[in-house]
């Protein structure tokens, strides 16, 4: 199974004897490196259930798994493929009973959060200022701390208020028998610390853990992985420390710093052979990242050929830059035959406000595209509430949608009826929904409360009654108009925005939603390629039923052929054969932040952390071209309502290229292709005048 790897590639796959970390720098294979090491490792005679992969991101674990599959076939099921936090569910799922959490806990998303804590304050809080506290508390969190420990270690009255925020908000999270994001790495570490039973369980079931994307771990994910492996340390991290770009949420170095400390038999395996990009690109991304200091020092290298020269080209303003990427992305398809596909090119850019202009002139040019990072529909918290609603009428043991419905909008039941219905739910193994409606439940409630509860328990069985006989197209859309009135939704969207534009904009998805799933009760559905097929007629019920599926939607993009408009942070792991880096300029790239958004990043501060990241950034980059890269920046551009002159990054220098091949001018190339063309067809024999 191991036919077609390097020798680099071999010894991180084969070395199984202890800790190993592999450098693998991009494109070089890294996912290969760990499908092959499941193989080995189960050809072995490793049972393929004490095997566990980890990576960050949903997207990378189905990859994984598929390409698990492909090369062990069927025991690739066995094996755990999933995220840090899914392996946190994972853990508190069976062991949250030691934490006093019944199985069938609520997982709080980030709107979820910034409600309780605006809640916590008294509720006269705007939501800009509840999610400056989440990101302090999740900080908190990140490091270890509980609100008790950080009111202990406050030093000013600011960080006490904090502290005392934070410990009303896990208070809260304890009746509603809840976890956050952040909770999901912080609880299970908590109960490998503190219960040895648990600790040893898991390292006795898991014989061989492999970390992908190492890099980007946080401190308390690495200290959950000292747990999980033990100090047999069998394990195989995989990463590289010059493409670490997420240090603004938690990420660290020190982690790879850590590892020979810690495991001192640690083996270390570079991976330095490129298979993705040409020598011109690389050259140019190991000239960027060379400045920065190395833990682990490795150069790129291809056997792919020179290649295209790398280009860099200047601009007046963005929107002339974005002219110059649409002229760019015509005269590469009017030099080829056949032409590339759309779905070969990508637009990539530091902050999503730089997508503008571009959107604009593809739309000018017809062009396809999609900007990839942005939410998805299914994502927003209004369509979240309205989905938690759909999915208490299809499972009324669901208690993390019973949480959303009850709270979305407020019902008059707070947080003290909620955390007592939640004690009481835990005590008699019942869901939260299940137990509104127990004979057991007015010895734990107060009359009032019970009757509030009671309501709403009657009003959700109602609403799955008629969603149950409501058919066709024009039913479901007078039942959901009835429905959004009765719970008056639209007052509660209007009353948790600050700004009635934003609140407005939000309605207005709530209203395409509701007659999207009405277009679907008539009939009328998305097939696999996208387009509209008719079906038969379906109750609102069945169409609630298959919102869980709605997620996938998304995924269609991909084969999509447009363009692609992304973020760098958005980009990393992702390739395309043609890339332009756009708005490489000071302040841009490296970025700096606004004079009255915070200190700014002064000459004196160049050889800092914040600059090499920055640096890494523009690496990440470079890196996702294949076959050809072109770098441009804007002599003006945009702050605030001005404009202002601007000036090449830094890193354009950086990259070494040569002044001869570097320059270039897309609009004179396809002025000059589209001339050739000419000139052609008039020399063709039977042409006329």
């Amino acid at each position: 199974m191991s036919s077609g790897l390097n020798l680099a590639q071999l010894r991180a796959v084969h070395y199984t004897d202890g800790p190993c970390l592999v450098l693998a720098g991009a494109g070089s294979g890294k996912t290969r490196v760990i499908t092959h090491k499941i193989a080995h490792l189960i050809e072995g005679g490793m049972a393929p259930k004490a095997i566990a992969a980890i990576t960050f991101t949903n997207k990378a674990a189905a990859e994984m798994r598929e390409r698990a599959r492909g090369l062990i076939g069927r025991p690739a099921k066995d094996v755990l493929i999933c995220t840090f936090h899914s392996l946190g569910v994972r853990l508190v799922r069976e062991d949250g009973k030691l934490l006093g959490l019944k199985p069938q806990f609520s997982i709080l998303d980030s709107d979820d959060v910034t409600s309780i804590l605006k809640d916590a304050a008294g509720g006269s809080t705007d939501a800009a200022t509840a999610r400056q506290w989440q990101w302090t508390i999740s900080l908190w969190k990140n490091m270890g701390l509980t609100g008790e420990q950080a009111l202990a270690q406050a030093k000013d009255d600011h960080e006490r208020s904090m502290a005392l925020l934070m410990l009303r908000y896990e208070e809260r999270l304890t009746a509603y028998q809840s976890v956050d994001f952040d909770d999901l790495i912080g609880l299970p570490l908590k109960l490998l610390r503190d219960f040895p039973e648990v600790r040893e369980k898991w390292q006795r079931q898991l014989g061989h853990v492999l970390v992908d994307e190492y890099q980007d771990t946080n401190a308390t994910q690495y200290e959950l992985l000292k747990l999980l492996i033990g100090e047999r340390g069998h394990m195989t991290a995989v990463g590289d420390d010059d493409q670490s770009i997420y240090g603004w949420r938690g990420a660290t170095l020190d982690n790879l710093k850590r590892l020979p400390l810690d495991y001192p038999a640690l083996q270390v395996v570079k991976l330095e052979q490129n298979y993705r990009s040409t020598s011109a690109i690389l050259r140019a991304a190991n000239n960027v990242i060379g400045p920065n200091p190395k833990l682990y020092p490795k150069t790129l290298f291809s056997e792919l050929g020179e290649g295209e020269p790398v280009r860099v080209v200047d601009a007046d303003s963005e929107e002339h830059e974005a002219e110059r990427a649409v002229a760019r992305i015509q005269s590469l398809r009017a030099a080829a035959n056949p032409p590339p596909e759309w779905k070969s090119f990508a637009i990539l850019y530091r902050a999503n406000h730089q997508a503008k202009p571009f959107e604009k002139a593809l739309r000018r040019a017809s062009i396809p595209y999609k900007v990839s990072g942005g939410t998805s529909f299914f994502d927003r918290a209004e369509i979240r509430d309205l989905c938690a609603w759909f999915r208490l009428w299809i499972n009324q043991d669901d208690d993390p949608a019973f949480v959303r419905a009850i709270t979305s909008p407020k019902r008059g039941i707070g947080h003290t009826t909620l955390g007592a219905l939640g004690t009481f739910a835990t005590q008699h193994k019942l869901s939260l929904f299940a137990a509104l409606f127990s004979p057991m439940l007015p010895a734990a409630l107060p009359r009032r409360a019970q009757d509030g509860l009671n309501e709403f328990g009657r009003y959700v069985n109602d609403l799955e009654y008629r969603a149950r006989q409501t058919l066709g197209a024009e039913n479901a859309r007078a039942f959901l108009a009835d429905w959004l009135k009765e719970i008056d939704y639209e007052k509660h969207l209007y009353d948790g925005e600050d700004s009635e534009k934003v609140a407005a904009a939000r309605w207005t998805n709530v209203l395409e939603f509701c007659d999207w799933m009405a277009q679907r009760a008539g009939g009328q559905a998305d097939d696999t390629a996208g387009s509209v097929v008719t079906q038969e007629a379906k109750s609102l019920l069945e169409v609630a039923q298959t919102i869980a599926l709605l997620s996938t939607l998304s995924d269609r993009e991909k084969d999509q052929d447009v363009v692609t408009l992304s973020t760098l942070h958005a980009s990393k792991g992702l390739e395309w054969p043609h890339v332009l880096l756009a708005g490489v300029t000071e302040g841009m790239l490296p970025f700096k932040l606004d004079d009255d958004g915070g200190r700014q990043l002064k000459v004196s501060d160049e050889t800092t952390a914040r600059l090499q990241e920055e640096r890494r950034l523009m690496y990440v980059g470079i890196t996702r071209a294949q076959r050809t890269l072109a770098v441009s920046w804007t002599k003006k551009r945009k702050k605030g309502r001005e404009m202002v002159a601007a000036q090449p990054s830094r890193f354009i220098a950086e990259m070494a290229l040569s002044a001869t091949t570097a320059r270039e001018d897309p609009r004179e190339k396809l002025k000059a292709l589209r001339a050739e063309f000419a000139r052609k067809v008039a020399a063709a024999p039977g042409t006329t005048a």
